[in-house]
């Protein structure tokens, strides 16, 4: 049956809207389908992330302009679908290549990602490649392996610290107050100065002695001098 310009208009519009945010997608055909295995095919392809649709060719290239699968659906001919995703790509080949393996009559024509067109081989290649989940989850574990070393290395380092504080702790090696042989110097005098000062204390009166000595005798000569002055003075004078 023939679609009216509207119901074309309006058929595009709607296809245009789900591809908008499409970054890959397979194209495939078939020769016939049976409704079980329509409706198998679609919920392998939703439990992908993806979407499912039996194509209309020039309708599927209107709609398809200016979005990244746009490549893949110009000039397309005979009976087309497509499974398209924003998702992981690798997700979507690998559920369909096994949809695939149990219904010959499905086949890929080519397929899209990130803005490349794909051939059939390469559609087969990809369903063999590793999803982004697992891609991450290695490169998660080759990024974190390092850092997981370099805290272990870290926590036992800190766990030996410990455990020396604690050793120290209890034997006392970490108590307040200075040791006895440092204040040794500081309380008594140097052992080289008192002989010194005793020296002095006891030259110093011998070095007064002889200052003494003078004094007694000029105070002997004196009291001499003394004695001749008066006896010259009571002497008589001799008469005539």
């Amino acid at each position: 049956m023939a679609l009216s310009r509207q119901k074309k208009a309006e058929k595009v519009g709607e296809l245009a809207k789900e591809l908008e945010s499409s970054t890959s997608a397979i194209v495939g055909t078939f020769s016939k389908l049976t409704v079980s295995q329509d409706f198998e095919l679609r919920k392998t392809v939703r439990n992908a992330g993806g979407r499912y649709r039996v194509l209309k060719n020039k309708l599927a290239s209107r709609a398809a302009q200016g979005t990244k699968i746009e490549a893949a659906l110009q000039g397309l001919k005979g009976v087309s679908s497509v499974a398209y995703t924003s998702g992981d790509p690798v997700a979507l080949a690998k559920a369909l290549s096994t949809w695939v393996q149990d219904n010959a009559e499905f086949t890929f024509k080519l397929g899209i990602v990130d803005g490349k067109v794909i051939n059939v081989e390469e559609v087969k290649a990809l369903a063999t490649m590793p999803g982004k989940e697992e891609i991450f989850a290695k490169l998660l574990f080759l990024i974190n392996s390092p850092a997981q070393r370099l805290v272990t290395v870290l926590n036992a380092a800190g766990r030996d610290l410990a455990v020396v504080i604690n050793q120290g702790v209890k034997e006392n090696k970490f108590a307040g107050g200075p040791a006895p042989a440092v204040q040794a110097p500081e309380v008594q005098p140097p052992a080289v100065e008192a002989p010194a000062v005793q020296a002095a204390a006891v030259q110093e009166p011998a070095a007064e002695q002889p200052a003494a000595a003078e004094v007694t005798e000029q105070a002997s000569a004196s009291s001499q001098d003394s004695a001749s002055t008066t006896e010259l003075v009571v002497e008589p004078p001799v008469s005539e």
